[in-house]
């Protein structure tokens, strides 16, 4: 099986395969590639429906020289490849991106969910990131308001970004509360324009849908949670 990079005909046949709509695992068999190293090229990349095999070629080389001309990170537990952790880190960073997060934020919330204390200051994240003191603090503040990441104070009262075990848990009750108050207009709506109208019709219909999604969105949330920490406790 080949190793290291992919090469820039490597990447063309990724995108043939995408646009023959054949799955990750097909295109990797024809590359004789493990099929994660197609999934992170691809999502790295501007996933599926954007993947551009000449684009993505550059945008490596352009990475790769980047890290080179960079402060090292800090070292990593024995056992861990820095590339690959760097790697895995920029696909979660995409993934995020895909779900509708701006890009700064998006890597601010990979960095943190992928060290092992959860918890990064904002000098470094600055200095991880390669990024302004501004952008990470704007990208830090979306974030807080998502629920995906908390504040707190250090012995050395230095404030700390945190992750834990329960943001996405945060965030998926927020997105609930969110869609119910969608519910709540919707049906103000309903109101407005005339219980017989066809907006109204409309509005009501968007309204129950909502609130089904909403009310299984946090059921399901507070049960998966709920299950997690059961699990844990009796390990």
């Amino acid at each position: 099986m080949p190793g290291g990079r992919l090469t820039q005909q490597e990447r063309r046949r990724i995108a043939l395969g995408l646009a023959e709509g054949l799955a990750y695992a097909e295109i990797a068999r024809g590359l004789d590639r493990p099929t994660s190293t197609v999934t992170r090229e691809v999502l790295r990349n501007g996933g599926p429906g954007a993947y551009r095999a000449d684009l993505a070629h550059y945008a490596t080389q352009h990475r790769t020289r980047r890290r080179r001309q960079t402060t090292p990170r800090e070292p990593l537990p024995e056992g861990r490849d820095a590339e690959a952790v760097r790697e895995y880190e920029d696909m979660f960073a995409t993934v995020f991106v895909q779900s509708g997060l701006p890009r700064m934020a998006a890597r601010v919330l990979a960095s943190l969910t992928v060290t092992d204390t959860g918890s990064l200051t904002a000098a470094e994240l600055a200095r991880r990131l390669q990024a302004s003191p501004a952008s990470i603090s704007k990208a830090v503040t979306m974030l807080e308001g998502m629920s995906h990441v908390r504040r707190e104070r250090d012995e050395r009262r230095r404030e700390r970004y945190v992750v834990d075990n329960d943001v996405f848990f945060q965030s998926m009750m927020a997105s609930a509360r969110t869609t119910a108050q969608l519910v709540e207009i919707a049906r103000q709506g309903v109101g407005v324009l005339g219980a017989d109208t066809p907006a109204a019709t409309r509005l009501e219909g968007i309204a129950r849908f909502l609130d089904s999604v909403s009310r299984n969105i946090a059921r399901a949330a507070e049960e998966a949670r709920a299950l997690l920490h059961a699990e844990s406790g009796r390990e």
